[in-house]
């Protein structure tokens, strides 16, 4: 028996942010089960509330995250054989999944909690001295996070955000970098107008291809869906455009996990040949999220007098004091070509109708693992 929590986190993030907005529900959830598993009671049913989940029979869903009542362990083993998928090494793409706890050396964590945060979450727990060296701390945790994400995320902690109270910090950063299976010819790059709304638009580079891809037209939702695989096929990318340039908040009003994973499936998705249009676009985000899982009713991490983290430190007064996400993306035309062609016989001279897929007004996108069918990364893109 699955039970679904509503916990619309794009949907928190969306409230509080206008413009592009790019993060990673893998990232952020795989941080808050390294805490769930040393938390204990109130704290425990707060965070389980939020976001625990079994990837298998609910695909790692972005606004639903489900709980298989009763059995703890299972979600903790679930993520160690997400986490041990994605960090196999391949040369098609490069993804650093980056989580990493950093406590106050005053509380001295149980040895049994450091053992299976190594076990299941291939991370560490690493003692630091906010007390006496709080710029230092947030020094060298943001230098961790530089060196895992290959130079991209910088002072992920700004000045002063960690200081002599500091207890627990939750710190994970995610680095993503895929070639296309199929590149888009630079040569056939060039400028072109992306609406930001009906009455403004901004010139951006414009990359294009015309080949077959998996596509799919929601008629009653107004919305266009295309996939892009990524070298090896491991990865892909799901583009959702609505028809119309002002049509996006009607999309994510309506999006719940359930839908994204009914629309994008095998079933609904045919290979059809496009024309796409995709903007070259880089985005960084960062996020203090703490407000978010508070407003998602994940209140006594953050209490002093609540938080009950016995499971990692023998003594009462471990606190959640921040946890900050910050991402980046990059997406371009660089890609290997592919040496195998899609296995569907549409020459391309065929008089076959090309279907039109053109970014050229505000779309969301999801990075998912096929395998495993794990959203990695969600974004809005409003302005390339």
């Amino acid at each position: 028996q699955l039970v679904f929590h509503k916990i619309d986190l794009f949907q928190q993030i969306r409230r509080s942010k206008e413009g592009n907005i790019f993060y990673s529900p893998l990232s952020i959830m795989s941080a808050l089960a390294m805490t769930y598993l040393g938390s204990r009671g109130y704290t425990a049913s707060e965070i389980r509330k939020v976001g625990v989940f079994t990837p298998t029979e609910n695909p790692m869903s972005l606004f639903f995250w489900c709980w298989k009542a009763g059995k703890a362990g299972n979600v903790h083993r679930q993520f160690q054989k997400l986490l041990t998928e994605l960090n196999k090494p391949t040369d098609a793409y490069e993804l650093n999944v980056a989580n990493r706890l950093y406590g106050e050396k005053e509380f001295s964590f149980l040895q049994d909690y450091l053992d299976n945060i190594k076990k299941f979450y291939l991370a560490s727990v690493e003692s630091v001295d906010f007390i006496n060296a709080a710029e230092e701390s947030r020094k060298m945790i943001n230098s961790w996070v530089e060196i895992q994400t290959k130079g991209k995320i910088k002072n992920l902690f700004p000045k002063n955000a960690l200081d002599s109270s500091t207890t627990l910090v939750l710190v994970n950063a995610v680095y993503f970098k895929g070639q296309w299976q199929q590149k888009f010819k630079e040569e056939n790059t060039s400028e072109e107008k992306f609406w930001l709304n009906k009455n403004t638009s901004k010139s951006v580079q414009m990359m294009k291809q015309t080949n077959v891809f998996k596509f799919a037209s929601l008629e009653n939702m107004h919305v266009q869906m295309l996939e892009i695989p990524y070298k090896g096929q491991e990865l892909s990318m799901l583009l959702l455009l609505p028809n119309e340039v002002d049509g996006l908040q009607k999309l994510e009003d309506g999006l719940t996990a359930k839908k994204l994973i009914e629309w994008t499936s095998s079933q609904n998705m045919k290979e059809r040949r496009v024309n796409l249009h995709l903007p070259r676009f880089k985005v960084e985000e960062s996020y203090e999220l703490s407000g978010t899982l508070e407003a998602l009713q994940m209140v006594s991490a953050f209490s002093s007098k609540d938080a009950n983290f016995s499971g990692m430190a023998g003594k009462h007064g471990l606190v959640i004091s921040n946890v900050v996400h910050k991402s980046f993306v990059e997406v371009t035309e660089e890609g290997t070509e592919a040496a195998a062609a899609t296995g569907i016989g549409i020459g391309v001279t065929s008089v076959q109708l090309d279907y039109h897929f053109h970014c050229d007004h505000p779309f969301l996108f999801f990075i998912r693992h096929n395998k495993t069918n794990s959203i990695l990364f969600c974004g809005r893109v409003s302005s390339p």
